[in-house]
């Protein structure tokens, strides 16, 4: 009886590390040329300054509503400031105007990617209230 249970105890490592053997790929030539990229993700930018947006004057200034958003596409840089602004939802050309002159005022806290900062292309809602 003990010389049967040696026998199938010595027997199952063998079937364990089998599929293990089988599953390694042939080539060492191949697992050694993908490259695998670790990262820690993007970190936003992140507002640390901002300034307050001139409401127009005149008879522009009776169409604007109360909850008035101006979406804007811009790229913030490495120093943390706004590059080529771009008015994606209008208001009205003297409010978006306005709301322009005041984004580039603004400045954030650069973008990060794998912890190094980099430029990056952002959509910023600004809200205006009356």
């Amino acid at each position: 009886m003990r010389r049967i249970l040696v026998a199938s105890l010595l027997l199952s490592p063998m079937l364990f590390t089998a599929p293990v053997v089988a599953s390694q790929p042939k080539a060492d030539a191949a697992a050694s040329t993908q490259s695998l990229r670790v990262s820690t993700g993007v970190t936003p930018p992140e507002v640390i300054y901002s300034t307050s947006v001139e409401l127009p004057t005149g008879p522009l200034s009776v169409a604007i509503p109360s909850d008035a958003k101006v979406v804007l596409s811009m790229t913030v840089d490495e120093q943390g400031k706004p590059n080529d602004i771009q008015v994606v939802k209008s208001v009205n050309p003297e409010l978006d105007a306005n709301v322009v002159k005041a984004v580039r005022q603004f400045r954030f806290r650069p973008a990060k990617l794998d912890d190094q900062i980099i430029p990056i292309q952002v959509d910023l809602e600004v809200e205006v209230e009356k």
